[in-house]
């Protein structure tokens, strides 16, 4: 074990930090590049879209819960979370590659239909995504005490991976989307691959007395029930915009734009809109929102930061006519952003055996996949039905609204539990 892991210096934080970081980052290119590509290069219709957006919950229903569970049980390669961050990161990098070639793809396999093709890249590009997402997420809990040190954990793991979803945006504002899904390919691989080699895993994870165990048993399903509704709210409302913006700006922003310069114009405003989002998305977890949670509780944070995205998603119907305004109100969403992809991992992560932590997360990620398939299914259709795309953001606005309001129903944990653990240095 290094020491800079003994010690849980900084550069460990950082280093943790980095596969979560990867998966991240392709999350990004997908975000901002695949709804894009399918409209404007591919002429496949906004409900098409939803359906191949609807692969990659699928993909995750089973991948993360499958493979949470499984690397709670197993080790080789030196690892238990290991060998899939080092897969998962491989596949992924490799299925970008299939991004803006789907055309291609179709012709040597001799598939007429296009949409079919689109299918499986995207069922498999999120497959490897997923594959990795849960260990990612599993192994800083692993490799950190409960309390503050988890939460530091999980908001520099925010603040690191949502620098590079900024990158990710700059990129393809400016550079366009072929260069970011070229760069994508080589971040995706050495972040996932490199630091798996400055971590050290323990063959067995933190003892936790009868007692602790006995607690959060009586826990988990209880309070575990009310963080999974009001996180699955808010992605709800998160997936929505992510989906279908691209609608909403074809509508409200590209009135006179001539046809040939839309399709790029349209690309570059998701761009700078997301780049919006997630630069206040990466700046305020680590040196914002932990200082105040370590004062007034992680749960009233979030709370207030979920409530605040909800009021800029209402402000984006009724003022989000242009690109600045666009920009502006994904500003007050980003605060929202910020807590909605760090502080429920960190809260969630103590109110379950820490043995099982693959397997809690991989249930955890239901929270986020089922809404996601919800979108994609059900939103889709709803949305290209609507002749207002203000539809989009009022749909966003009400599941932040509720999620709000239930994550006023979870109790804070707060306070460090770990004295009575210890934690292993078997390898």
């Amino acid at each position: 074990m290094l020491d800079i892991q003994k010690r849980i210096s900084n550069t460990f934080y950082a280093i943790i930090s980095l596969p979560s970081t990867a998966m991240g980052f392709a999350l990004s290119i997908q975000i901002s590049a695949l709804s894009w590509l399918l409209t404007t290069k591919y002429n496949l219709d906004i409900h098409e879209v939803g359906i191949v957006w609807a692969a990659g919950p699928l993909a995750g229903i089973f991948g993360q819960v499958i493979i949470g569970l499984i690397s709670d049980k197993v080790w080789f390669w030196g690892g238990r979370r290991r060998p899939f961050i080092i897969i998962g990161g491989t596949l992924a990098a490799l299925m970008l590659l299939a991004l803006p070639n789907i055309d291609v793809i179709s012709n040597a396999l001799g598939i007429a239909n296009l949409l079919v093709v689109a299918v499986i890249v995207a069922l498999t590009l999120d497959l490897s995504i997923n594959i990795s997402f849960n260990p990612t997420r599993s192994i800083i809990a692993d490799v950190t005490p409960e309390g503050n040190p988890r939460t530091k954990g999980y908001t520099w793991m925010q603040t690191i991976s949502g620098f590079f979803g900024v990158l990710a945006y700059v990129i393809g504002a400016s550079l366009g989307n072929y260069y970011l899904i070229n760069v994508g390919v080589v971040v995706v691989f050495l972040f996932s691959v490199v630091p798996m080699f400055f971590v050290t895993e323990s063959k067995e994870l933190v003892v936790e007395s009868a007692e602790e165990k006995a607690q959060k048993t009586a826990t988990e399903w209880g309070q575990l029930w009310g963080i999974y509704i009001a996180h699955g709210f808010s992605w709800i409302g998160v997936q929505t915009m992510f989906v279908f913006i691209i609608a909403f700006i074809q509508q409200k922003m590209m009135s006179g734009v001539e046809p040939s310069n839309a399709a790029a114009l349209s690309g570059q405003i998701i761009a700078i809109s997301f780049a919006v989002l997630n630069t206040v998305g990466f700046i305020l977890p680590a040196f914002v929102l932990e200082p105040i949670a370590e004062k007034i509780g992680r749960v009233r944070v979030h709370m207030i930061a979920v409530a605040v995205m909800s009021l800029g998603y209402f402000g984006i119907v009724t003022l989000g006519t242009s690109p600045m305004a666009l920009y502006v109100l994904m500003a007050v969403c980003g605060i929202g952003w910020a807590s909605i992809v760090s502080l429920p991992f960190a809260i969630m992560s103590e109110k379950v055996d820490k043995s099982r932590m693959g397997f809690f997360m991989g249930i955890f990620n239901l929270s986020v996949v089922l809404p996601q398939l919800l979108v994609s299914l059900l939103i889709g259709k709803f949305v290209l039905d609507a002749a207002d795309k203000n539809i989009i953001f009022i749909i966003s606005g009400v599941s932040l609204a509720l999620s709000a309001i239930f994550w006023l129903f979870v109790k804070e944990q707060r306070g460090q539990t770990s004295a009575s653990k210890t934690r292993s240095t078997a390898h």
